[in-house]
């Protein structure tokens, strides 16, 4: 948590800054409804793994905020974080904490350790950090004692503690557990990895997701950033003018909200200028299905 001088000089700092560009144009926002209530979300959402967990520096803060501000200026709400990602949720909290006007925000995080008791204690915790009063979403990270997490968190969300609980996985592993977790447990989202590179979940978890009415929350959507490394230095090709993509960053975005079991997606960065070109895709046409074969194609040949 910041000092009362670290919080002084951020907003100094912010005060400073140049104000950050909002997206002015007349593209639609892209938004997907969570099968469980009808609630409406924006397509991208922003991760916080690897990339928000650091040093709690007014100069880091600074940084973040710019970011987070490029974020909520671009209609972003979802903001996903874990425990198991270090500092990150204590970051996210501290621009919250920073900032005169709190924005409209999605909150979600997870649960990610063994027993009852150091469940609810891990969650608390996590809402103390993230400066958050009530979690939109908690999901419990890659299955780790799923059983009793979610004991908690059904009995949570009957009390009015999280609006929507769900599960995760970071690396693909255990799909046959998560498929029937998925086909057992009333959950109301599922947090898996997806992009047009690593295309596995298509074949049994969009399926599921579709079939018992939940929410999708993609990770790594660039693939660890393997991805632009296969493009870089090709031109964008010309159809991605059709679904209103100026970059490859925002081709890979929209082939991954295209499908339709897909809610949100939550890219993340610790850069500016990514952030930007990441929310242009929360904005526009969606590939149609030709359209996704075209891309497939364009992909896979270069």
């Amino acid at each position: 948590m910041l000092t009362r001088r670290q919080t002084m000089q951020v907003i100094a700092a912010a005060l400073a800054s140049t104000t950050l560009p909002v997206y002015s144009g007349e593209l639609p926002l892209i938004t997907r409804a969570i099968p469980s209530s009808g609630e409406r979300l924006p397509v991208i959402g922003l991760g916080t793994s690897r990339t928000f967990d650091t040093a709690g520096d007014a100069k880091t803060i600074n940084t973040l905020t710019d970011i987070m501000n490029a974020f909520f200026s671009n209609q972003g709400s979802i903001i996903d974080s874990s425990p198991m990602y270090g500092e990150a949720e204590s970051r996210v909290g501290d621009v919250l904490r920073s900032m005169s006007q709190q924005p409209k925000i999605f909150a979600a995080t997870k649960v990610w350790t063994t027993g009852k008791e150091q469940g609810i204690a891990q969650m608390e915790e996590s809402a103390r950090r993230m400066n958050v009063t009530r979690f939109d979403l908690i999901a419990v990270h890659n299955l780790k004692d799923w059983k009793t997490q979610l004991e908690t968190l059904y009995q949570w969300k009957e009390e009015g503690k999280v609006r929507y609980i769900g599960i995760t996985t970071s690396h693909g592993r255990n799909h046959a557990e998560f498929l029937e977790v998925m086909k057992t447990q009333a959950i109301d989202f599922a947090q898996f990895s997806y992009n047009i590179d690593d295309r596995s979940a298509e074949q049994q978890l969009l399926p599921m997701a579709q079939e018992q009415g939940i929410a999708t929350m993609i990770n790594r959507p660039y693939q660890r950033g393997s991805l632009f490394k296969k493009s870089k230095g090709e031109a964008l090709p010309a159809m991605a003018a059709d679904i209103d993509c100026d970059s490859w960053g925002q081709f890979y975005l929209k082939f991954i909200v295209s499908h339709p079991a897909v809610t949100c997606v939550i890219p993340a960065t610790s850069k500016l200028h990514h952030m930007q070109d990441n929310m242009m895709a929360n904005f526009g046409r969606l590939p149609t299905a030709d359209q996704r074969t075209e891309m497939l194609k364009l992909f896979e040949a270069l």
